[in-house]
């Protein structure tokens, strides 16, 4: 079959020829290759239109509002699974069975646990430290505890390493978590889920016997599974970048968790909390909303709407039935959880918000979630980083499966002609 091909014509020049890269989903890709030899480069800001990798794990179909991993649809694996289950999927490409799961789940469990000489480490930092701050400093040391697994050209090594990562992060997470609340950190239990052990590490207290409540589990369990993986988001570019260098996976993720860390990405949960928190009160929402509704770009911020689907998050529909149930679960006693059942409402009824897309997003439902668990604003997108760490180690080992090539974009110039230096001692002499 005939290579599909684009034909570029600049200011009627020969014509160049471009192949079409086609996937099994969705658009198709202009290999612009040719350009370089014609002394040229695309423009693309922000990388909004641009490939820069061909990867088999998440498709995203922005139109209508479809999000698949490895070709299930994520409100499925939601659903039914537990998250190590989509860990299995995400890693290698199709479920497992009965006893390909308990040897997953076994390899996870046995990893759990961290050196000692990293729990130290929390001590040198403030103790109102973000816990972010932390997560980025720990999971970038585990380089220094794990360097025999550093050989990223060593398949056992980087099945090792992702094994060590994926346990060891909840640890990490909770015990960032506790610090900032000065309470010891609690060491994980084996027998617990994924997401029951997560709870246990951030909740329990060394006086008193902590049972996981499972409805309160199966929400963690959900949050972790659906924020898993979205494609090439600027976290898993950020890891796939610093991977395409040949750095180890531990330096990886740490690039990743830094880039997952701003309000326009996985920080869009905490900065959803401090606008309820802003609002404070029902009565005050027509005010908000009006000094808000001048400044429509500010909403997809702060939970309302998402720039990679054009309608509605397929996440947020699963998170928004889960909420309720939470909520039924724990009460609705504290004032700014009523505040964002309050604004959920409006937001599915007020003009302004359908007609610009603002549904609620799968941040907003998560931030309300954690907040009826009891964490604070600065653990929401900790909590988003344990589960997206699984996506950033399917495409760190994905990028692995054939010779790196490392991430050098071009730029557009804009700066200043060639032009001689005169030292401001010879231009005093003058």
């Amino acid at each position: 079959m005939t290579n599909k091909q684009a034909i570029l014509s600049l200011d009627g020049q020969d014509a160049i020829p471009l192949d079409l890269v086609a996937g099994t989903l969705g658009r198709s890709g202009v290999d612009i290759t040719p350009f370089e030899q014609q002394g040229l480069c695309s423009f693309d800001a922000g990388f909004t239109n641009t490939a820069g990798c061909k990867s088999a794990i998440s498709y995203i179909d922005t139109d209508n509002s479809i999000l698949l991993h490895r070709g299930f649809p994520v409100g499925q694996l939601a659903e039914q699974c537990d998250f190590l289950e989509v860990g299995y999927i995400l890693l290698y490409g199709d479920a497992p069975d009965e006893a390909q799961y308990q040897t997953f789940r076994e390899s996870i469990t046995r990893h759990t646990l961290i050196n000692e000489q990293m729990a130290r480490m929390c001590s040198g930092f403030r103790r109102d430290s973000h816990p972010m701050a932390l997560m980025c400093a720990l999971v970038g040391a585990l380089a220094a505890f794990y360097h025999d697994v550093l050989d990223i050209d060593n398949t056992a090594h980087r099945e090792l390493a992702a094994t060590r990562l994926l346990s060891k992060m909840p640890t990490l997470a909770a015990m960032s978590y506790k610090y900032s609340i000065e309470q010891p950190a609690n060491y994980p239990r084996n027998s617990l889920s994924y997401a029951g052990n997560f709870l246990h590490m951030l909740f329990a207290v060394p006086a008193e016997k902590y049972v996981v409540n499972p409805v309160i589990e199966r929400a963690m369990n959900q949050i972790l599974v659906l924020h898993a993986d979205h494609g090439q988001c600027a976290s898993t570019t950020t890891v796939r970048a610093a991977g395409s260098s040949g750095a180890n996976p531990f330096a990886c993720i740490a690039a990743g968790l830094a880039s997952l860390w701003g309000p326009m990405h996985g920080g869009a949960n905490e900065a959803c909390m401090r606008m309820l928190e802003e609002i404070q009160t029902v009565d005050q929402i027509p005010a908000f909303l009006s000094r808000a509704k001048a400044q429509p770009d500010a909403f997809r911020r702060l939970g309302f709407g998402n720039s990679r689907y054009r309608n509605f998050d397929p996440r947020a529909a699963i998170m928004r039935e889960t909420c309720r149930t939470v909520l039924s679960e724990l009460g609705m006693a504290d004032s700014l959880l009523q505040v964002a059942m309050a604004l959920e409402n409006v937001s599915m009824s007020d003009p302004y918000f359908i007609n610009n897309g603002l549904y609620p997003s799968v941040d907003f439902y998560t931030a309300v979630i954690l907040k009826a668990m009891g964490l604070p604003s600065s653990m929401f997108v900790v909590v988003t980083a344990v589960g997206r760490t699984l996506g950033w180690i399917a495409h760190w080992n994905e990028m692995h499966s054939e010779p790196l090539k490392i991430y050098r974009p071009r730029q557009v110039y804009v700066g200043e002609q060639p032009r001689d230096y005169v030292s401001r001692r010879n231009a005093a002499a003058r």
